[in-house]
């Protein structure tokens, strides 16, 4: 234990566990990493800031030898069966008090399981999301610790030192109990999903529909990340569309096939939403439609069956830019609005007591989903921090009964152009169900009753209630 001399650990030195322990670095920690290829050890020493502490170790016993007590090693493997492997490879080696994280997309039924079975060790387990890409990782991701509230303390200062700052304020906080962490990030990439799909589907009403060339594209993106829509994905999409491809010299985004992976965190968002049950139906009609982007073999050959065409949109250009600009935005707040609804109704069925003022504070920089939106957020959460949807505060609606009507117009003419617009089409539906003083799922409840015996409730009074729906009854 005497030559115990370096503050934080790094299982895992891909693009992610290297940037992340550099970053560490950066701020005046001594950071040891190791990995199973030797190349990526020599890629992080070769990449540390000169003057900073950073080591590559040859083995696992090595990097926990040289690890100050309570050790803090953090994993950045793939989720699943690699996790458990890293911990089963770890126990012999540390001791009581000593903590690991699991900083990849975990599943949170795993972090759950993996909690349990370290506690009885006496060994610190925290599940934490990490958003930001690389280039977070390096220079101040946003962080999403949950769980064991001893760890957090011990990590606060060399996360809070590392995470984006806005306005001072690290982009960190402690995301509840239990596998908090992992939960708030699964729902935090199924946002991620929802608005990216958005974004696509704007950008084929504008490509497809109204014909503008890559330049146009860049010039409408860049506009429009430069107003009150202001956000990361908004950033990156102005980029895409002036990136060449170094093979043909045409626009890098014309080359690339549209087949849209995934690594599964949307699919878990809306499966545990309807677990729970609540509605997140544009993150569904997003993983949904990466889902249909994958059959393109099948695509093409329903394409040469029904032979679609897309009508170009001849109204001004102008306004419909506006229109879908104002579109956009609408759908956006309605992607957040399910997302923490969502994390609002686990807190409490879940007990995870995850914090949404803290959420929305920390989303605000280093993240993929961070907008300027998020500050309209972060000041409803202070008004209101059990506020169970964000539409319901006053000013957010506001905010989007101004752009409704845009909304309907460009869901209008995108579908009568024959472009597909489901997630604009799902975030309008899910506004107008969740805003609607009456639905027609009484007629649900008769129904099944009728073929089921599955009891109603009544408007006149409370209890449940069964008819026999005898032929002979009906008025005729």
């Amino acid at each position: 234990m005497g030559n115990s001399s370096f503050d934080f650990g790094m299982i895992g030195l891909g693009t992610m566990g290297r940037n992340l322990l550099l970053n560490v670095a950066d701020h005046g920690m001594a950071a040891i990493g190791f990995d199973k290829d030797s190349s990526k050890i020599k890629l992080l020493e070769s990449s540390a800031t000169p003057g900073t502490r950073v080591k590559g170790a040859g083995s696992l016993a090595e990097m926990i030898e040289l690890l100050k007590p309570p050790r803090k090693i953090m994993m950045l493997v793939p989720a699943g069966p690699v996790v458990d492997a890293v911990i089963n490879e770890l126990l012999p080696l540390l001791e009581p008090g000593d903590i690991i994280i699991d900083g990849g997309n975990s599943h949170y039924t795993d972090t759950l399981n993996r909690i349990r079975f370290l506690q009885d060790k006496k060994i610190h387990f925290t599940g934490m999301g990490v958003s930001g890409g690389e280039h977070g990782a390096r220079t101040g991701p946003s962080i999403m610790p949950g769980g064991d509230a001893e760890a957090w303390k011990q990590l606060k200062p060399i996360l809070e030192a590392i995470a984006a700052k806005v306005n001072d304020e690290p982009c960190v906080a402690y995301m509840g109990k239990d596998a908090a962490g992992h939960y708030v990030k699964m729902v935090h990439n199924g946002i991620e999903y929802a608005i990216m799909q958005l974004i696509s589907e704007t950008y084929d009403i504008l490509k497809r529909g109204v014909e503008l060339n890559n330049d146009e594209l860049h010039a409408v993106f860049k506009k429009w990340n430069e107003g009150e829509m202001k956000s990361f994905l908004l950033e990156i999409t102005a980029n895409i569309f002036l990136q060449k491809d170094d093979i043909t010299g045409n626009r890098l985004a014309d080359m690339i096939l549209d087949k849209a992976g995934s690594k599964g965190t949307g699919k878990w968002t809306s499966q545990d939403a309807m677990n729970l049950p609540v509605a997140v139906p544009t993150i569904d009609m997003a993983v949904a439609m990466r889902d249909i982007s994958s059959y393109k073999e099948e695509r093409l050959a329903a394409a040469a069956l029904f032979n679609p065409t897309i009508k170009i949109i001849r109204s001004d250009r102008e306004k419909l830019t506006r229109q879908l600009h104002d579109a956009l935005y609408f759908a956006t707040v309605i992607c957040y609005a399910q997302g923490l609804a969502m994390l609002h109704k686990a807190s409490v069925e879940l007990k995870m007591s995850i914090p949404l003022q803290d959420v929305v504070r920390i989303w605000r920089g280093g993240c993929i989903i961070r907008s300027s939106l998020l500050e309209t957020f972060t000041a409803a959460f202070k008004k209101n921090n059990q506020l169970s949807n964000i539409l319901l505060n006053k000013k957010i609606a506001g905010l989007v009964k101004k752009k409704q009507g845009a909304l309907r117009k460009i869901i209008q003419q995108g579908s009568h152009a024959g472009i597909p617009v489901a997630g604009l089409m799902s975030a309008l539906g899910y506004f107008d169900a969740y805003c609607s003083e009456r639905m027609p799922t009484n007629l649900i409840q008769a129904q099944r009753d009728y073929f089921g015996a599955h009891t109603y409730q009544r408007v006149d009074r409370e209890g449940s209630f069964h008819t026999d729906w005898d032929d002979n009854d009906l008025i005729k």
